[in-house]
């Protein structure tokens, strides 16, 4: 009587389940459509045109993946293939908590490439967040300010200045090599991103403690985001191992006719060097970076912080044509049945199916 119950309970469990197809590109830059789902549901990406992704990452971080997320890896498909076969990923949905994924080839995700399974009222956010909030069409602008993050170096140090009648002294922080502040007034320094050529105008300044740097972004979609002298086109908040957030524009999208122009603007608290990259595919490895308050003296100068962007020759291919299996920290996918089979779990969710299978089949016996 009790293996008859149990085994009502596992098929009925089983009829339940509901598989959901999403298509993954194809023409738009969309994961479509979007839906929520139960414990024990399955979602097949289905991969079109071009090279797509469905990765993990979370509400906090869109477009990073998640140390434990899944990642379906690249999935390239040929312009010419319109009608199939078409590759794919399976995923099983664990729980009712919000499954965050993105594409993670080139600007996708910053162009508002994002999927969410369960994500309540959040899914709006979420994407938005993605876009950084500050995506502009040709007749808008926008204008946001952030905070530069220091390095590690930076000591205290106090200067008297004297200027326009008055004296001042001031307590900053001081990075070696740098100047000491020698005006009581601050300035704004403008920067202008892009346009007819890949730079940033001009490309190397000299501020004070107090000044503003505002970058104005022209024609077509770049970014001002921090890195670091060592690292110059990956984001200091990707390569810093003691936790540091550096600030980032986020992609900055400008029509050919536009009359407006968005805007970012940082504030300078220290005397230490600060680099920045444009992270718009390519353009850091062809020399689009920028620095204030490099050490032109030292061996850290800018052009040898440029140097060093166009030898690494930008961030790593984002075009990655691996299809069949990969491992993640916490994350395993396998190949079954033409479809990558993606757990957010390690191998604890497929563990879990083998039981239920063997204790069905047990109680059939």
């Amino acid at each position: 009587m009790f293996s008859s119950l149990f085994l009502a309970f596992a098929v009925v469990s089983l009829a339940q389940a509901v598989q959901f197809n999403v298509t993954v590109g194809g023409g738009p830059l969309r994961y479509d459509p979007q839906f929520n789902a139960n414990p024990g549901d399955t979602i097949i990406f289905t991969f079109k045109q071009s090279n797509h992704t469905a990765s993990q990452s979370t509400l906090a971080q869109p477009c990073v993946k998640a140390s434990n997320g899944f990642d379906s890896g690249f999935m390239p498909v040929s312009s010419t293939n319109t009608n199939g076969p078409f590759p794919a990923a399976q995923y099983t949905v664990q729980d009712m908590n919000p499954v965050w994924v993105y594409c993670k080839q080139g600007n996708h995700c910053q162009q508002g490439m994002v999927f969410a399974i369960n994500p309540g009222t959040q899914f709006a956010a979420f994407q938005a967040a993605a876009m950084g909030n500050t995506t502009v069409s040709s007749s808008s602008s926008a204008s946001v300010t952030a905070t530069a993050t220091a390095p590690t170096g930076v000591i205290t140090a106090t200067a008297t200045i004297t200027g326009g009648g008055q004296t001042v002294t001031t307590t900053y922080g001081s990075f070696p090599g740098s100047a000491a502040p020698t005006s009581v007034t601050s300035t704004d320094h403008k920067v202008v991103v892009g346009g007819s050529t890949l730079t940033y105008t001009p490309s190397n300044i000299t501020a004070q403690i107090g000044d503003t740097v505002t970058f104005q972004f022209m024609q077509k979609n770049h970014t001002a985001t921090q890195s670091t002298f060592a690292d110059p086109c990956r984001s200091l908040t990707l390569t810093s191992t003691s936790g540091q957030v550096g600030f980032d524009s986020g992609f900055m999208a400008v029509g050919s006719n536009a009359t407006t122009f968005p805007t970012y603007t940082i504030q300078i608290n220290n005397t230490a060097p600060i680099w920045v990259y444009c992270k718009q595919s390519g353009h850091c490895g062809q020399g689009m970076v920028f620095s204030v308050n490099a050490v032109e003296s030292g061996a850290n100068n800018f052009a040898a912080f440029k140097a060093q962007a166009i030898r690494l020759n930008g961030t790593s291919s984002t075009s990655s044509t691996s299809s069949t299996t990969s491992t993640g920290v916490q994350a395993t996918q396998t190949k079954s049945g033409g479809a990558v089979k993606m757990n957010d779990r390690g191998t604890r969710v497929l563990v879990g199916i083998v039981g239920v299978v063997s204790m069905v089949g047990m109680f059939l016996a």
